[in-house]
């Protein structure tokens, strides 16, 4: 089996991520954007992986 990353959504994740351990207020709305981008671009490929 071929484990494929998708770099640009796990990129997203861990930018969020790092940006509400240092918050701000502008930084809130960016980081769950981001937190977003990364979960909605990730979920098809969670749920591929899934047994059924």
């Amino acid at each position: 089996m071929e484990t494929v990353v998708f770099v640009q959504p796990l990129i997203a994740l861990i930018a969020g991520i790092i940006i509400l351990v240092m918050p701000r207020i502008l930084n809130y709305v960016v980081a769950l954007y981001l937190i977003f981008v990364g979960v909605i671009g990730l979920w098809p490929n969670l749920m591929h992986t899934m047994p059924h």
